[in-house]
């Protein structure tokens, strides 16, 4: 394990896969160079690649300049894998192989994001307990029932960690700074991004909305989690007030001045939003989608889609295609 007191300099390599969120790679990368520069040595030592030595275009267009071409047999202390959309694509049956014997010669391996489901389909995370980012969770689950999949920001088991996004990973990399270089070490990284946030890998990873906001309203708050634990099979707003102690129009006044919004059409906007991300994002069948996010039909989730986006789901996916 290298979360354990140490001088000696940690070797990171971090794998980037195309379409990877620029943000999840700074959150890994970044917090090793506040920590040299912090500590005037360099505790950490690293190296950016990708499956050809090419450089990455991230999900947001931005290309990144990598170092070289993943070597599997190169070894080192830590291997982190960054992913993000349409990882099944660009995880290539090579990649996976070339990952599986990387694993062999590395202390401990990673997956940022996407990157676990990366992990997965090279058998690392086989009866081992995992998390991904929170929107995949339940999709990751279905398709790898042999991990133990629960919603942490963070997981390690054994020599193998995995987390659910950008914040999560920055979280990840400030409890491996304390270990290694102590408290006031990790303390002084985190002040450089003014990120005062302390978060155990055990805290769970927020939904959709602001269900988990700090100063919501109880009942806002409490009203927003369910919405969005019932996305599939939705909830009357008569007993959700119920439910969170207060009146109908209570809970209208609470969503109107926090939300702009009746809570009908706050529900409502949070379906069309995880059905959009659906569309676009997998190639789960339209009828599949209704179901999930909570619509009768295909006709109804067309029809609402249409007066939300301005277009069909079907046009939002050839879209996303091109």
């Amino acid at each position: 394990m290298v979360f354990r007191p140490s001088n000696q300099p940690l070797k990171v390599t971090i794998l980037v896969l195309p379409e990877a969120s620029l943000m999840s790679v700074a959150a890994t990368l970044d917090p090793m160079r506040a920590a040299n520069r912090i500590s005037g040595q360099q505790p950490y030592l690293w190296q950016v690649v990708s499956a050809d030595g090419r450089s990455v275009t991230t999900s947001c267009g931005l290309a990144l300049q990598v170092d070289g071409r993943f070597a599997p047999h190169e070894g080192g202390d830590l291997l982190v894998v960054v992913a993000a959309f349409n990882v099944a694509r660009h995880a290539s049956a090579a990649l996976l192989a070339a990952v599986r014997r990387a694993a062999q010669s590395t202390r401990m391996v990673g997956g940022i994001e996407a990157g676990s489901w990366v992990l997965a389909m090279a058998g690392l995370l086989d009866q081992r307990k995992a998390t991904t980012h929170w929107e995949d969770l339940e999709d990751f689950a279905a398709k790898f029932p042999q991990t133990h999949v629960i919603p942490d920001r963070w997981v390690v088991d054994g020599p193998i960690f995995t987390t659910g996004g950008a914040a999560p990973a920055l979280d990840f990399m400030l409890a491996l700074i304390r270990a290694r270089q102590g408290f006031g070490a990790a303390v002084n990284v985190a002040s450089l991004y003014i990120y005062d946030e302390v978060r155990l890998p055990s805290d769970a990873q927020p939904l959709v909305s602001l269900g988990r906001s700090i100063g919501l309203d109880r009942r806002l708050a409490q009203t927003i989690q369910i919405m969005e634990e019932n996305l599939d099979s939705p909830v009357k707003i008569r007993d959700i007030a119920t439910r969170v102690d207060c009146s109908v129009r209570t809970l209208e006044v609470l969503f109107r001045e926090v939300a702009q919004s009746s809570p009908a059409a706050y529900y409502l906007s949070l379906r069309l939003q995880s059905a959009r991300r659906l569309v676009t994002d997998t190639d789960l069948p339209m009828a599949d989608i209704a179901v999930r996010t909570g619509f009768s039909s295909i006709s109804s989730l067309s029809r609402a889609f249409r007066r939300r986006f301005g277009h069909p789901p079907s046009a939002a996916r050839r879209k996303s295609k091109t």
